[in-house]
């Protein structure tokens, strides 16, 4: 099994899949192995990822918390923070990091569910990215919903120091990690990484951790970088993705990707 993280990593500084890695992965596809997607992002941003590929994949979103079938267009399996805890997690993120604002993503039962507000923000929140899905709420709504992430945005603030600061004190109450380091670091329920949604395609695929190829660039990909069998960090990597990593490939902006596939599969 192939899977690999999205941005900074499958495709390019134009947001782009190359025409070189959409011919690296019809080949392992044409091959029979299986090809997943495993990243920060939720599934209603998986679309352009699947026309770039022109193939609809299983994928691990949200960080590991969302299993998604873009195929179908069907959440197979989610993990969520409860209210109880966002609460908890709110005031701790507060009193710690002042000045940061909070947001909440949520899932519903297809990627563009509208019976869910998918992303809301508290005013304070300013966005890391361009994000057309947010709904600006007041705080209490933030953490009025289970939510598979929340996100503590906290500008001109490294996301590395964010999480120096808050991570020790969570009392394994969430995970923490975090795909940019633009001041944003994210949450999701205990135990929940890329790892463990990874190994739960791979356990339905029937697939072997030592037979998995992974690639990916951040600190959320560093669980399954350490995870599989072979795990490819890109070339423009977070030196803890480069640290986990057997491999460190060429820059994502390169054909990182296709470049190591094409060893097995040209």
């Amino acid at each position: 099994m192939v899977a690999t993280d999205v941005d900074g990593t499958l495709i390019d500084h134009l947001e782009q899949v190359t025409p070189r890695t959409k011919a690296a992965v019809d080949n392992l596809i044409a091959d029979g192995v299986p090809f997943v997607l495993a990243t920060g992002r939720p599934p209603r941003w998986i679309d352009p990822v699947v026309d770039g590929l022109g193939y609809a994949p299983l994928c691990v979103c949200g960080n590991g918390a969302v299993i998604y079938d873009s195929a179908n267009d069907r959440i197979l399996a989610s993990r969520v923070l409860d209210v109880d805890t966002l609460a908890w997690l709110a005031d701790l993120a507060e009193g710690l990091l002042p000045g940061c604002g909070l947001a909440a993503e949520r899932i519903g039962a297809t990627a563009h569910d509208a019976a869910t507000p998918q992303f809301v923000s508290s005013p304070e929140y300013q966005h890391a990215w361009l994000n057309p899905d947010d709904t600006a709420v007041s705080r209490a709504e933030v953490i009025a919903a289970p939510a598979i992430k929340m996100l503590i945005r906290l500008p001109g603030v490294s996301s590395g120091d964010m999480r120096t600061i808050l991570e020790p004190r969570l009392e394994g109450r969430a995970d923490l990690t975090y795909s940019t380091d633009n001041g944003l670091i994210e949450l999701s329920a205990p135990g929940v990484t890329k790892a463990t949604g990874l190994a739960s395609v791979a356990q339905r695929l029937g697939v072997q951790h030592n037979a998995l190829i992974a690639f990916g660039d951040m600190p959320n990909d560093v669980p399954m970088l350490r995870l599989a069998g072979h795990g490819v960090a890109m070339g423009n990597a977070h030196p803890e993705a480069k640290a986990a990593a057997d491999e460190v490939a060429a820059a994502n902006h390169e054909d990182g990707v296709a470049q190591v596939l094409e060893r097995w599969w040209a």
